[in-house]
């Protein structure tokens, strides 16, 4: 059988680096996307082991970015058959004092890349009848978060974006899902102040915060043969904050 080919963006540290190695590890070509650290991004590679991953520099914000990467992943990996859409970023700000150009900023990160990834993606996992698109959203897309409105709107989109194409590709044998993490251990994390993670875990029934890899176990899941039947929902990762 030929290897199959997983791209993930933003793999170059937090949880799209744990994903790439999950999925590495568990047998895949895997496409490790980045756009400015290279020295993380090669670590990651060597991380999944020498050939078995390749680093892509692409910023995503720019016109016909998405569209190239995929392009350049089907010639130089052979396939896509797994897409993870990770990259993204967050901009907080309370309503009164949000600014339209950081809400510009946000969809054009967090959103239109995921529609123009899957776009071009699903044209050759259409010819290959078949494949995975997982999008990593976010437990406020569903709760919400005082000072994060423009960043759950546009985290809430890609799941109603999810859910429409995984009705439109079903019958074809591509599946899209989601995997929303709560609050991560990332380099977003680490150096929050002592009282502002006390609150944070107040609000977590498990009362830690999760780890990377645990969301990468997910996305794992959802990429393989035992998530065969599962398409158009969510994953939730978030230590019971929220289970709807």
């Amino acid at each position: 059988m030929t290897q199959k080919v997983a791209l993930v963006t933003g793999a170059a540290r937090g949880i799209g680096a744990a994903c790439a190695v999950a999925l590495g590890r568990a047998g895949y070509k895997v496409a490790v996307h980045y756009r400015s650290d290279e020295a993380a991004a090669r670590h990651i590679v060597e991380q999944i082991g020498d050939g078995q991953a390749v680093a892509f520099r692409f910023d995503l914000t720019q016109e016909n970015a998405c569209a190239e990467l995929v392009k350049v992943v089907k010639a130089e990996l052979g396939s896509l058959d797994v897409l993870v859409n990770n990259a993204g970023l967050a901009v907080d700000q309370i309503l009164p004092l949000a600014k339209p150009s950081d809400f510009d900023l946000l969809l054009n990160t967090n959103l239109k890349p995921v529609f123009l990834l899957a776009k071009a993606a699903s044209r050759i996992m259409i010819r290959q009848k078949g494949g995975r698109i997982i999008n990593i959203t976010s437990v406020v897309g569903h709760t919400g978060n005082p000072g994060q409105s423009m960043y759950a709107a546009t985290k809430a989109a890609v799941t109603a974006f999810t859910q429409s194409i995984a009705q439109e590709f079903g019958s074809i044998g591509i599946l899209a899902n989601c995997v929303a993490p709560g609050f991560i251990e990332t380099d977003m994390t680490k150096d929050l102040k002592e009282e502002v993670k006390q609150a944070i875990l107040s609000r977590v029934p498990l009362r830690r915060l999760g780890q990377a890899e645990e969301v990468a176990a997910a996305v794992e899941f959802l990429a393989s043969d035992k998530a065969s039947y599962i398409t158009g929902t969510t994953i939730h990762v978030n230590g019971g904050m929220f289970t709807s």
